[in-house]
């Protein structure tokens, strides 16, 4: 089970429309060669309890979702869910990784309006 900031940012995360979904992913998609891979890499501490259950509540969330967001872009739900799953590892471990790595990951989210919780908790 999520901690309660993480499966709330992933709620408002995976409820944006489809055209302020393709806004993250682009701007995500932008940010990985500028510190985006590395900070990706420092979220890959999570248990395998802790990654099953953000690509669940991900996976559960967009589903519904995937001709909507499909017929918008194509590839959009793959890549939104991708986007949201690594936002939402780095919320979930905020406490333990770089406050840089926090920022690139999850501005493109706070930009379009989704509440990020400060590192400290």
């Amino acid at each position: 089970m999520l901690e309660s900031v993480t499966a709330g940012f992933i709620r408002s995360a995976t409820q944006l429309p489809p055209e302020v979904l393709a806004r993250v992913v682009d701007e995500a998609l932008a940010r990985w060669r500028h510190g985006g891979r590395e900070a990706s890499k420092a979220t890959k501490i999570l248990s395998a309890s802790e990654f099953s259950a953000i690509d669940h509540a991900v996976r559960s969330a967009l589903l519904p979702r995937a001709a909507e967001l499909n017929s918008f872009r194509e590839q959009l739900h793959s890549d939104a869910i991708g986007t949201t799953e690594i936002a939402a590892r780095a919320v979930l471990k905020r406490a333990r990784i770089a406050d840089e790595h926090l920022r690139v990951l999850v501005e493109p989210f706070r930009a379009v309006g989704v509440a990020v919780p400060p590192q400290e908790v």
